[in-house]
C-alpha cells in the first residue's frame, strides 16, 4: 500500500491465522488515534449489511491503523473475510465501549479461551506497561486454533497453554490451571477472563471463595452499539445493563452468565438459515454487491 493513498476504512493488511480465523488491518486515522484495551468497534462490510461489533485488537497511531481478529462463523464474519488488501469497509464505528481500567495492581491473571485472546492480548498488554506482573492463561480446543502466542509470551511473566484434546500445552481446560496455581499459592490481585460465557463463568466460580476480583469481557448480541436498541442487554447484580455503554467488562463475580448464554442462542436458526442461502460451497458471495 505505499506510495498510495489510503481511503478511511481501506484494509492495509490481510492476514490468515490459522483455517478458520483471520486478521486485517484497517486504515482509520480517528479510531487508531483513540483506541484503549477493551474498547471495539461496530462495522458494515456493504450498505446492506448488518452491523457486527469486534474488539480492537491492536492499533497503530503512527500508522494510523487498527486491527481485528475474527472468526468465520457466521454470514457477516464470512463476508468480512471475503475482502481483500485494498479493498473498503462500507462503516466502522468507535472505539466503542469503556476502556479496561488498567493500573498497578501487582500480579495480575489474564485468562483467554479461543477467539478470546484477539481480545486479551491489548489488557495484558496494557497490564504489563502498567507495571503489573502478568500471568497468562491461554486455551483452546486444539494445537491449530491458538493464535497470538508468541505476542502473549512477549509481554508476560508466565504463560500457560491448555488444549482441550491435549496437542498443545497441558491437556484439559483453562480453569484447570487456574485452580493448579491457585493450589500453589500463587496471589492474584486481579483476573481478567476473555472468552466462552460457560468459560468465563467457571473462572468466576473459582475466584469467587478466594475473593480475588475478576473482569468478564462480556460479548452478548450488539445492533447500534451506543445503548439505544437494548439488545446487548445483561443482568449484572440483578440490574439490568447495557454491554455497549456499560461495559464491555464487567465485575464476573455478578453477572448472570446463564441469562447471557441464553439469549446469545437467540438467532442462531436465523444465522444457519443466513448461511444456507447466502453461502454456496464455502465461496465468497460478498463480491455480488
Amino acid at each position: 500500500m505505499l506510495g498510495t493513498k489510503l481511503q478511511i476504512n481501506q484494509i492495509t493488511e490481510k492476514e490468515q491465522l490459522n483455517s478458520v480465523i483471520k486478521k486485517i488491518t484497517i486504515y482509520a486515522p480517528d479510531i487508531a488515534a483513540k483506541a484503549k484495551a477493551g474498547q471495539f468497534v461496530i462495522f458494515k462490510v456493504h450498505e446492506d449489511s448488518e452491523r457486527i461489533p469486534l474488539t480492537i485488537s491492536s492499533w497503530d497511531k503512527e500508522n494510523q491503523t487498527i486491527s481485528l481478529i475474527f472468526q468465520e462463523i457466521g454470514f457477516s464474519t464470512k463476508e468480512l473475510g471475503c475482502l481483500e488488501v485494498g479493498q473498503k469497509i462500507q462503516s466502522v464505528v468507535g472505539p466503542l465501549g469503556n476502556a479496561s481500567e488498567i493500573k498497578n495492581y501487582g500480579t495480575a491473571v489474564v485468562i483467554c479461551g479461543g477467539l478470546g485472546t484477539a481480545v486479551a492480548y491489548p489488557v495484558a498488554k496494557a497490564l504489563k506497561e502498567a507495571g503489573n506482573r502478568v500471568i497468562s492463561i491461554m486455551g483452546a480446543r486444539s494445537e491449530e486454533l491458538f493464535i497470538l502466542e508468541k505476542e502473549m509470551r512477549a509481554i508476560s511473566d508466565e504463560v500457560y497453554l491448555t488444549s482441550d484434546d491435549g496437542t498443545k500445552g497441558q491437556k484439559g481446560f483453562v480453569s484447570d490451571v487456574l485452580k493448579s496455581l491457585i493450589a500453589k499459592n500463587y496471589k492474584f490481585d486481579i483476573a481478567f477472563a476473555i472468552g466462552p460465557p460457560i468459560m468465563m463463568s467457571v473462572i468466576a466460580d473459582i475466584t469467587r471463595p478466594y475473593g480475588i476480583k475478576t473482569i468478564a469481557s462480556l460479548n452478548p448480541i450488539m445492533v447500534d452499539g451506543m445503548g439505544m436498541c437494548g439488545a446487548c442487554r445483561v443482568t449484572i447484580d440483578g440490574k439490568i445493563q447495557f454491554a455497549c455503554v456499560d461495559g464491555p467488562e464487567f465485575d464476573a463475580h455478578k453477572v448472570n452468565f446463564r441469562e447471557l448464554m441464553q439469549r446469545l442462542k437467540s438467532y442462531c436458526d436465523e444465522e444457519k438459515f443466513t448461511l444456507s442461502v447466502q453461502s454456496t460451497g464455502g465461496n465468497c458471495q460478498c463480491h455480488g454487491h
